[in-house]
């Protein structure tokens, strides 16, 4: 069986990526006891029914039976099954807002404040989110592109699939995306803000590129950082790494982030890698 853990923070998404999934055909199963999913996976092995796609969720609502998780999944694995872990994240102030909106209690309200209680249960979950194939921050996402989101990184993916590659450009102005696997600052690179007939443009615009790109310090980077993937590549692939998700930062996340991930993309493409590019600050400031 494919065995996905549904994990992470309250308030994260994770009900809407379970109601996605089992409308994808995945048998779904939430709040399940720890010491159960070695007894479930076998009662399913046994049944007549083809069951070949599973969701389990995990979260801090069974603290108790957190504990050991990684023998238990450990056993899962060694029986034959491949269990990848998706682990829900998004900033305090998201989540608090969330909370404000909804008006829903957190599960474990005796630690004190929302604040308290939301940084309690990150340290409880830290382990689960070190162990995670693929992590998805849902702080500046809609309910819409979260269940795009969560289709296009599970739905058909099974057996020996190809690595999924999310480029994203961004501007440290706004954060480092909490899902980044590999984070690039190139803030370093020539300044496009600073010239003013290039200002009000974007990275996306032939101006800017040609400015950008027309450094020599530029291609001399693009030519390591392709160096780089070339070593890093079949390392994650061997490990059995599916989902990388590659952020490119500048200041403002307009221009020169923007026509690095641009140009990294005929990279990846070139690769014939299953590729998803997004812009994530370009409209921004």
């Amino acid at each position: 069986m494919r065995i996905i853990i549904i994990t992470g923070l309250s308030g994260s998404g994770k009900s809407t990526a379970v109601r996605v999934l089992e409308d994808e055909g995945f048998f779904c199963i939430d709040n399940l006891p720890l010491s159960l999913f070695p007894t479930f996976t076998e009662l399913v092995e046994k049944s007549r029914e083809r069951v070949r796609d599973v969701v389990l969720v995990m979260d801090i609502r069974e603290l108790d039976s957190l504990q050991g998780y990684e023998k238990v999944l450990q056993e899962i694995r060694e029986s034959g099954h491949k269990v990848e872990i998706i682990f829900f994240d998004a900033s305090d102030d998201v989540l608090i807002r969330r909370y404000s909106e909804t008006r829903r209690r957190h599960p474990v309200p005796d630690k004190g404040t929302l604040p308290e209680g939301i940084s309690y249960e990150r340290k409880q979950l830290e382990g689960l989110r070190r162990m995670a194939t693929l992590i998805i921050d849902t702080s500046e996402l809609n309910v819409h592109q979260l269940k795009e989101m969560v289709i296009s990184r599970v739905k058909g993916e099974n057996g020996d699939r190809e690595m999924l590659v999310h480029l994203q450009s961004f501007g440290y102005r706004y954060g480092i995306p909490l899902e980044s696997d590999i984070v690039m600052d190139v803030r370093f690179l020539p300044n496009p803000f600073f010239v003013a007939e290039l200002r009000e443009y974007s990275g996306l615009d032939p101006m800017v590129r040609e400015y950008v790109l027309g450094k020599p310090e530029t291609l001399e980077f693009i030519g390591k950082f392709k160096d780089l993937m070339d070593f890093l590549l079949p390392g994650y692939h061997k490990e059995g790494k599916f989902y990388l998700t590659i952020s490119i930062g500048c200041t403002g996340g307009k221009h020169r982030s923007v026509v690095i991930a641009e140009e990294m993309s005929n990279f990846f493409r070139d690769h014939r890698m299953n590729l998803k590019v997004t812009h994530r600050d370009i409209g921004k400031g």
